[in-house]
């Protein structure tokens, strides 16, 4: 177990919950390792992504599903090798979301981020070519 010093304060990380993003996230390709936090917790709204690698990098994200998003997307077989993701059921899609100065909350829609929770890996899917089903629950 390490302890972490982030935005958040210190925060303890069992290296068998880290978040691995091979190729990094575009604009942060040195930040590769991430915490999920508030992952231990049942169902929670918002979830932030702590990079490991750099402190000062953190991203609020959410589950699509629980904006009502229903992504039917296609990965190619490199992505699915980087992220090891051999089933769908494996994978788990969050947007990040942003609030610009005086504006409103938005959620990311263009690029998910899918999280394989088995292997700890995930990627942003950011050339999407996928539907996007919105359903109002």
């Amino acid at each position: 177990m390490e302890v972490f010093q982030s935005q958040f304060g210190p925060i303890e990380v069992d290296p068998n919950t880290v978040i691995h993003f091979p190729a990094g996230l575009p604009g942060f390709d040195d930040c590769k390792n991430f915490k999920l936090l508030n992952e231990e917790k049942p169902n929670p709204s918002i979830y932030w992504l702590q990079s490991l690698d750099d402190a000062s990098v953190a991203f609020s994200i959410i589950a699509a599903e629980r904006l009502g998003f229903n992504y039917v997307l296609t990965l190619n077989d490199e992505e699915c090798d980087s992220i090891e993701l051999k089933d769908a059921s494996e994978a788990m899609l969050f947007l990040i979301l942003s609030r610009p100065e005086g504006e409103a909350i938005r959620a990311n829609t263009l690029a998910p981020l899918v999280i394989n929770l088995q292997s700890r890996k995930g990627l942003q899917k950011t050339d999407l070519k996928a539907d996007i089903v919105f359903s109002n629950k």
